[in-house]
């Protein structure tokens, strides 16, 4: 192996993924194991933590020695050791956080501890290897919606957030109560598609014009009621255009407060990341108000926008870099929030 080749397996526990993967300079992925709890906590509705913790303790270690196995690579080779410490599940991310410790002391490489939103973010660098900070970045999933920018490698400002519901959240409950399911995103994103758009109009949430802030809960209570209101009059009630209209709603204010993002820092780069990035009518309005404006867009194949190892691994290579590693007292932080 050559020196100036730095390996890191990376190990991500946060939510209902238990996922590890080796990369190798922060930008190639030698391996990339997912073992996903989807199909347990559909019959609950939602992620359980309990369930989600137990399940990680069963699939913890054979998911890192598969992600070794598929890199091809002995732990002597290794560099480092990261892992996931916040935001996310107290119970989860302790599960990943333990193992990670028990490896590092174990084979003797340093621990560095990732923020699961700078990971998300650091999904961009995967698979294009062109891209650098300046640029601006919409994270949205199930339990964020940010818009960051991302000064250098490590560096970010947050822009605007969610003041109450993540759009994933709101997609999520706006799925069970027009009874598609769990997990909402990707059910709505399909569902939609055969739907009317414009057949209800739901409220776009503007705060004021001086924030790039986001709230879903205003319109997540909109669809709500439109179906109470429905149902009370006896009406039809058309899933698929309530999906359409519903997405449309919340993709028109991501889209929107993203432009005005790389617009503000006069930035001609945006990035999409988190689980809500892979939704088709997301990327598919954001090219082109892209295109409109002259700005590049890079986005993540969908297996970068939901939890992933690798997105662990390649933050983690520029914290490396720097010298930036955790003791044996790192510990779980569940509302960790992004270092600005």
């Amino acid at each position: 192996m050559k020196d100036n080749n730095i390996l890191i397996l990376a190990i991500e526990s946060s939510c209902d993924e238990t996922a590890a993967s080796v990369v190798e300079n922060g930008r190639n992925v030698l391996s990339n194991i997912i073992s996903s709890q989807i199909e347990i906590h559909k019959e609950f509705g939602g992620v359980v933590p309990e369930v989600a913790s137990r399940k990680h303790i069963e699939n913890i270690n054979d998911v890192v020695m598969e992600a070794l196995y598929k890199a091809n690579i002995s732990y002597n080779e290794l560099d480092a050791i990261a892992v996931t410490y916040g935001p996310g599940l107290v119970g989860a991310l302790l599960v990943g956080i333990n193992f990670a410790k028990g490896l590092s002391y174990a084979w003797q490489k340093p621990l560095i501890g990732v923020n699961h939103i700078e990971g998300h973010i650091c999904a961009n660098y995967i698979e294009n290897k062109e891209l650098q900070p300046p640029f601006v970045c919409l994270v949205a999933s199930g339990g964020h919606t940010h818009l960051v920018f991302v000064k250098a490698y490590g560096e970010y400002e947050i822009m605007g957030k969610t003041r109450d519901d993540a759009a994933g959240e709101a997609y999520d409950k706006v799925a069970r109560a027009i009874g598609l399911g769990y997990p909402g995103g990707p059910l709505i994103d399909k569902v939609a598609k055969l739907g009317n758009r414009e057949a209800i109009r739901f409220p776009r949430a503007v705060i004021d014009d001086n924030t790039l802030d986001f709230s879903f809960s205003g319109l997540k209570s909109a669809v709500l009621n439109y179906i109470h209101n429905s149902e009370q009059k006896k009406e039809k009630i058309v899933v698929e255009d309530i999906a359409a209209s519903f997405q449309e709603a919340v993709v028109d204010v991501l889209v929107e407060k993203t432009i005005k993002a790389a617009q503000y820092k006069n930035c001609n780069i945006i990035t999409l990341a988190g689980g809500v990035a892979s939704n088709s009518r997301l990327r598919e309005i954001l090219q082109e108000e892209c295109n409109k404006n002259n700005y590049k867009l890079f986005k993540p194949s969908p297996i970068f926008c939901t939890d992933n190892g690798a997105m662990i691994g390649s933050a983690s290579y520029y914290k490396y870099l720097k010298g930036e590693f955790s003791n044996s007292s790192l510990n779980a932080m569940p509302n960790l929030e992004l270092a600005k």
